[in-house]
């Protein structure tokens, strides 16, 4: 598995088909998603798996914090 320093290859992807498309995956359509390289078939894919994945980061810092705001009380 790479590192996240190294490139990204699309041998070290873990899927061998976009989640989107259904399409094989391409190597200029790389991410790394919990320290796995993950493929999708174009970068427009790729692209809303990463925004995707930033919304639900955010959502769940402001839910911990709320919940944690909570228990203080």
């Amino acid at each position: 598995m790479a590192s996240a320093d190294t490139p990204l290859r699309i041998e070290d992807a873990i899927n061998a088909l976009c989640p989107w498309s259904g399409q094989p995956i391409a190597a200029d359509s790389l991410t790394r998603y919990e320290g796995a390289v993950v493929g999708f078939s174009n970068p427009d894919s790729r692209d809303q798996f990463e925004t995707a994945i930033k919304h639900f980061a955010a959502a769940l810092a402001v839910r911990r914090a709320t919940r944690a705001g909570q228990m203080e009380e």
